[in-house]
């Protein structure tokens, strides 16, 4: 006698169904862990390539640029003060990075705007200090230093402090005289109280490894890199721009 052909019942269909859903949801999660660090390692380089056109822009002009507002151009800078030093945008087009959107902003991996703060230092009673033309190099003193940019580990508890809170520092006041940062993957909407200190348009920043959703000072991903005073004056040394 011929028997009958045996089909999957529905619990054996439902099994392998969870299984092949299983399989699918952890290799989409490890494809979206791999894409999101290759984000973070271009996006870093691009911040370093950033600083170095910085560092080039000033070894021409014996000064920094200002950021950019409305374009890619710096606003400001030369005999005036910078339109915004503290939060405004990378000026791509000035300094020549790449990529850039149709405006002339520099952008992360994730498609966003990089971001740069540069010292509002006086010099006397001109315009800020390292985005000033001096007409002279010998008017740059290698005794000045920024006294403004600062970087925390963390937002300070006072929402408006200018300082970093005691065991938190990652700079101080004298060290850093311009700051390239990105937003991360959640851009400029997301994160807490640590994302909110870098977008606040004042001197202090945070910089701290990332954070997840429902941490402590809440999601934090963006990434930083700074210009130190001392690395800037050694690289004009070296260039001949000071003597």
């Amino acid at each position: 006698m011929k028997r009958a052909a045996r089909g999957f019942t529905l619990t054996e269909l439902a099994v392998v169904l969870a299984i092949v859903g299983l399989l699918l949801s952890s290799t989409l999660f490890t494809l979206s862990a791999q894409v999101d660090s290759r984000n973070r390692s271009d996006t870093q380089r691009r911040l370093e390539d950033a600083r170095e056109l910085l560092i080039g822009f000033a070894l021409v002009n014996a000064r920094l640029p200002c950021p950019g507002t409305t374009s890619g151009e710096e606003a400001g800078g030369g005999a005036a003060g910078c339109a915004s030093s503290y939060g405004g945008f990378l000026p791509a087009r000035t300094i020549g990075f790449q990529p850039a959107d149709g405006d002339g902003f520099g952008l992360d991996a994730w498609g966003n705007r990089i971001r740069y703060a540069v010292s509002a230092t006086q010099w006397g009673t001109a315009p800020a200090r390292f985005t000033r033309q001096h007409g002279t190099t010998s008017a740059w003193s290698m005794s000045q230093k920024p006294a403004d940019l600062v970087v925390c580990g963390a937002s300070p508890a006072v929402a408006a402090a200018l300082a970093c809170d005691p065991n938190t520092a990652v700079t101080n006041q004298s060290t850093v005289v311009a700051i390239v940062f990105s937003t991360g993957k959640n851009g400029a909407s997301g994160g807490g109280a640590n994302e909110a200190r870098n977008l606040d348009g004042n001197p202090l920043f945070v910089s701290r490894t990332p954070d997840p959703p429902g941490a402590t000072g809440g999601e934090f991903d963006d990434l930083l890199v700074w210009i130190p005073v001392g690395l800037l004056y050694g690289r004009m040394v070296a260039a001949g721009v000071l003597p």
